[in-house]
């Protein structure tokens, strides 16, 4: 047994996690619950500040959980990467995103690795959590770690575990949720499914770090895929009159050979709509041209799009145009009943609709104020409206695009005439007619 896997098993092992975003932050308070001494590592001293105080900015996780790991001493949050020296296990949860020409944009993880490497030190893991493609660890990682003069395998134990993540779902935890992960070398495997099995139920070991990032690619495809065909089921079925809802339930009764998915406007959420062309572009590399996974991004890039179609076919019907009238968005998180705005369909619809001449605002429970974006900047700092009669029924339509357990639906039906629901919140509510469009 290694010497570091002594330290983790007698819980006497110290942990740095890079991140401290959704996924980083809840690792890390697991890490400090568990008895290790845990520093969470961020660039935004703003977030520090608030960790320190033991107080949340991520609606789903309770400022409890961290005044409780703060009030006995096994966390703190630093922007200082000099932690890393003190520290056996470093963990890296940073975000991955596309580039505007849709290839992966491996900037944050490059410059916290080039950051983390004059720290590093024999003995310790380096473990890489954010999403990507297959060869990342072995390219980008393995070559600036031993440039120290650290052998991989030998000095130092570097794995990828790829985070599975579902913020806001009360079935599953990072805890619960089995945990794949791939290391470099066997040793390198067996160091870190110890640190691991500190915080998980379970660990699913696999050979190598390629399979490990391809698995995590795998899970999110299949979800981009299937959303596709149902999306374009929906497209479908609305211009043959059918309820793709009342078809989803019915197939869904099938107990064998169908899983159920469901049509929304568009992919949100900092995986789905990026992850297949980490694996595309990866793919070209190969000379493969990954045609399935791209024709699914199209048809769910294009749902917003159609969304905006059947709001200004709504308006239409009532002799309105869509340039000058007044939209509400209900909805601005991308998921239901979470903060979580990351990529968020509702964006999209706010900036078509917006360039089309429409006044837009939102209401959204969960997120009183537009964050900085990249790719949105022009929102930065709208607020959400306040939910008020004469204010919610002045618009000309309201747009439902997340379906968040806290709208007053018996509200949002008497006061709004016109309503478009992407999410099929109000179900078989009886409405007045003309009164509901679903896209």
């Amino acid at each position: 047994m290694s010497s570091i896997q002594d330290k983790i098993s007698s819980g006497e092992a110290v942990v740095t996690v890079v991140g401290m975003g959704y996924v980083g932050l809840p690792l890390a308070l697991n890490f400090a619950k568990a008895g290790l001494q845990t520093f969470g590592l961020d660039i935004d001293p703003g977030k520090v500040e608030t960790l320190n105080r033991g107080e949340s900015y991520i609606e789903h996780i309770d400022a409890t959980r961290i005044a409780a790991v703060r009030e006995g001493g096994n966390f703190e949050a630093t922007t200082d990467f000099s932690c890393v020296e003190k520290s056996d296990a470093i963990v890296i949860c940073v975000p991955t995103p596309l580039t505007k020409h849709h290839e992966p944009d491996l900037s944050y993880v490059v410059s916290t690795v080039e950051s983390i490497v004059p720290h590093l030190k024999a003995g310790q893991l380096v473990s890489l959590e954010s999403t990507t493609y297959p060869g990342t660890t072995d390219e980008e990682l393995l070559p600036r770690i031993e440039a120290k003069g650290l052998k991989v395998g030998e000095d130092v134990y570097l794995v990828f575990s790829p985070e599975r993540e579902d913020p806001g779902n009360p079935d599953f935890t990072n805890t619960t949720i089995p945990k794949v992960i791939g290391g470099t070398t066997p040793t390198c495997l067996e160091v870190g499914c110890a640190l691991y099995e500190k915080v998980c139920d379970q660990v699913v070991p696999l050979s190598s770090t390629r399979a490990a990032e391809f698995t995590k690619l795998l899970e999110n495809i299949y979800r981009s895929v299937n959303i596709g065909l149902v999306n374009e089921m929906k497209i479908v079925a609305e211009a043959m009159n059918v309820d793709i809802w009342e078809v989803i339930r019915a197939a869904a009764t099938k107990p064998f050979g169908f899983t159920p998915f469901y049509p929304g406007p568009g992919l949100g959420g900092h995986c789905i709509p990026i992850d297949p062309f980490y694996l595309t572009w990866k793919a070209k590399e190969y000379n493969i041209h990954t045609r399935f996974i791209e024709l699914a991004g199209e048809i769910n890039e294009s749902m917003p799009q159609y969304v905006v179609h059947r709001v200004s076919e709504k308006l239409n019907e009532q002799s309105k145009a869509l340039r000058g009238s007044r939209v509400l968005i209900m909805g601005l998180a991308y998921k239901s009943n979470v903060d979580d705005v990351r990529e968020s369909a509702s964006f999209k619809l706010m900036d078509l609709l917006a360039d089309q001449g429409v006044e837009v605002d939102y209401f959204d429970p969960h997120v009183s104020a537009v964050p900085p974006t990249r790719e949105h900047a022009r929102w930065t700092g709208q607020k959400s409206i306040e939910w008020e009669q004469d204010r919610v029924s002045s618009y000309d339509c309201v747009l439902i695009a997340t379906a968040h357990d806290k709208y007053n639906l018996d509200e949002t039906v008497a006061w709004c005439e016109t309503i478009v629901d992407t999410r099929n919140v109000f179900g078989d509510r009886e409405m007045k007619p003309g009164q509901l469009t679903k896209a």
